[in-house]
């Protein structure tokens, strides 16, 4: 009788343990499928729309690609409609990295608190705008736009409207009130020199690097264009990282896609090619603050 009550009790402890075990396996299990859905999430980025959406697309899915391959994440390029659709889906945290205007960093980071800008390109310390109008126009000199048509980018762009609308104000003209109409938004540097070109608008502003590739590359014609202003240097694009990246991704995560950042354009002509650059550098919130203080002086931030 003992020795059957021994039996039982021993095969009741090694099932009791075999259980335990494969609870424990369970345990680990859920453990590596938590991780490896942490390491399954899409890292996803995205760029003002500020020029031609296919020529953006072909470069940002090339930056995809390189973070994607320095960093072991998974890395996609989600287009955006405009630039505040951008800075929302920015602040919802949908969009991880950005490509961002001066202003619509500020914008972002205003909605995100902790988000970091963290990386520039060195024309972006001391960037510009052009100011051009047809040959023939008689438009020389800012103070020349008076009673003239005019078109800016997109309202939202740093380049083609917040810095050259604060030069005019500091020329004395008023962009409301002293061009013939009120001023259009093109949407996009590349339409604004198209513009111009047509005679759509007798006077526009955009990027200078934009002006700048579309000359070099022949797509508009300077027989019938010309730059009458250029102005002085202010900081402008930047990439900004949202605060949720190390909660999702690992704490080292921004590290890693700064370092692959500040490692572009490497071998790639289309990261080259789209960001008119050879190498990128690191930046800090703090650069971007006259382009906040401008923002609020001219009422477009509050």
């Amino acid at each position: 009788m003992k020795k059957w009550l021994s039996g039982i009790i021993i095969f009741l402890l090694v099932f009791s343990l075999a259980a335990c075990g494969q609870v424990e396996d369970k345990a680990k299990e859920g453990n590596e499928e938590d991780k490896e859905t942490k390491t399954e999430e899409v890292l996803k980025i995205g760029a003002i729309p500020d020029q031609n959406a296919a020529f953006l697309q072909t470069g940002m899915d090339a930056v995809a690609k390189e973070l994607s391959e320095a960093t072991g994440m998974k890395v996609e390029f989600v287009p955006s409609v405009d630039y505040a659709a951008l800075v929302t889906g920015f602040q919802r945290g949908e969009i991880h990295l950005a490509w961002f205007g001066g202003l619509t960093s500020v914008q972002a980071r205003n909605l995100v608190p902790d988000a970091e800008s963290i990386v520039q390109r060195p024309r972006d310390a001391e960037f510009k705008s052009v100011f051009i109008t047809q040959e023939g126009s008689g438009i020389n000199t800012l103070a020349d736009l008076k009673g003239k048509s005019f078109t800016f980018g997109s309202e939202s762009s740093t380049s083609g409207h917040l810095m050259p609308r604060y030069f005019l104000a500091e020329e004395g003209i008023d962009a409301n009130t002293d061009f013939n109409g009120k001023p259009n938004f093109s949407g996009s540097h590349d339409t604004t020199y198209k513009l111009i070109e047509s005679g759509s608008f007798q006077a526009g502003a955009l990027n200078i690097s934009v002006w700048e590739a579309a000359v070099k590359e022949g797509k508009v014609d300077t027989n019938k264009v010309k730059v009458f202003y250029t102005t002085p240097d202010y900081y402008d694009y930047n990439w900004t990282i949202n605060s949720n990246v190390e909660e999702v991704f690992g704490k080292d995560a921004k590290q890693k896609v700064t370092e692959s950042l500040l490692s572009m354009p490497g071998d790639s002509t289309e990261i080259a090619d789209l960001f008119q650059t050879d190498k990128f550098i690191e930046t800090k919130n703090e650069n971007y603050e006259k382009i906040e203080k401008v923002a609020k002086e001219l009422e477009i931030i509050k």
